[in-house]
């Protein structure tokens, strides 16, 4: 078990989500930056779809109250074991009592922190992502106790680590495709879309990323249809609607651009101010 001695800002269990239910309006959910959270289970020696702890902008208090092994990838909270400072994507050991905590934070917006065979949290339709009226918690709570398994021997006696391109992290770019809806826009308005420079306005979250930045805008509603994390939606505001992770599976807004998987988990480590540019190869 795990004590969640403080939740931190919004502290989540996640695994890579629910695949098998979108046509039923329930949302993938699951990581949000799905790369990191593989790193961590990777360096664990653990399934990539086994679940961990997403952490964004404010880090929990933890108190381990059996021996397992950890590491922490994502976003740089800088994290400390009883007082001590210890590296990102990299395996610890942690014995009983040990007591994992967070700082300020330095670069990213969620962390992940993995542990030996995954958290052994709820597991509903498949996933043990939280989300709010699927699983019966959506975030951590302070006193709670998260169960994992028994640490593994070969865990114990490794030390792997690896490093990270920070690019992930700082890119100003973001590889998108078409939406169903691009060739509705008008050359001028095609050009406004991958030249500008936008804005992740304060309306961030598991679900969508709405950009300060407007663009002209006179395409009428579409029939409700199919989206998914990572559609561009462009509203009568003119003010881009990203879908992320918990994201809603139709709507009515144009489809105008597609992130790519890796836009969108670099998207999800950026925070309310931070700008980047849509780049749409040939």
């Amino acid at each position: 078990m795990i004590e969640v001695v403080k939740p931190g800002f919004y502290s989540t269990i996640q695994d890579l989500g629910r695949i098998a239910y979108h046509d039923y309006g329930v949302p993938y959910s699951g990581a949000m930056d799905e790369q990191s959270a593989k790193i961590a289970n990777a360096l664990l020696g653990n399934n990539e779809n086994n679940a961990v702890l997403e952490i964004t902008m404010t880090g929990p208090t933890l108190k381990f109250i059996k021996t397992t092994a950890i590491c922490i990838t994502g976003a740089d909270l800088s994290p400390k074991l009883n007082g001590n400072a210890v590296s990102l994507n990299k395996r610890y050991t942690i014995k009983p009592d040990d007591i994992l905590s967070f700082g300020k934070l330095n670069y990213g917006f969620r962390a992940y922190l993995g542990v030996c065979g995954g958290f052994q949290t709820e597991k509903v339709m498949g996933s043990r992502s939280m989300y709010k009226n699927v699983t019966e918690q959506f975030i951590t709570q302070k006193g709670e106790l998260l169960p994992i398994k028994d640490l593994n021997t070969n865990a114990a006696t490794s030390n792997a680590s690896i490093k990270i391109d920070k690019t992930h992290f700082n890119t100003k770019s973001l590889p998108v495709y078409k939406g169903p809806e691009f060739d509705n826009l008008s050359k001028t308005q095609q050009k406004q879309l991958l030249n500008k420079t936008f804005t992740v306005s304060k309306d961030n979250n598991r679900m969508a990323y709405q950009l300060e930045d407007a663009i002209e805008n006179n395409l009428k509603p579409i029939i409700t249809s199919l989206v998914q994390p990572g559609t561009v939606q462009l509203p009568p505001s003119g003010k881009l609607i990203v879908l992320m992770s918990d994201g809603q599976t139709a709507g009515g807004y144009p489809r105008v651009l597609q992130l790519s998987d890796s836009a969108r988990y670099s998207l999800a480590q950026k925070k309310t101010g931070d700008t980047f540019t849509f780049n749409m190869s040939e």
